[in-house]
């Protein structure tokens, strides 16, 4: 899935009558995840030593140097088909 696919998903996910427009889950995506030209959250968080952690999906961590993500519980399962 590249960054167009997760926006779509996202936006199917939320979609009601409050929900933010495509264009505005973009601007999330890219403030979360980063571009090419600028640093996201994650990353600039990872550059200061600090571990990101989402509750059930993982941690992003800076091991070694080397950048990675440890995955939650919750979504370990669900990719390896123990919940449904």
């Amino acid at each position: 899935m590249d960054r167009s696919g997760l926006i779509e998903a996202v936006t199917r996910k939320v979609a009601d009558g409050d929900a933010p427009s495509a264009e505005q889950i973009g601007r999330i995506v890219d403030a979360v995840f980063g571009t090419v030209e600028d640093a996201g959250a994650i990353a600039e968080a990872l550059k200061e030593g600090v571990t990101v952690t989402l509750l059930g999906f993982g941690s992003f961590h800076d091991e070694d140097g080397e950048v990675g993500l440890r995955p939650g519980k919750a979504l370990d399962e669900f990719v390896h088909g123990r919940v449904g």
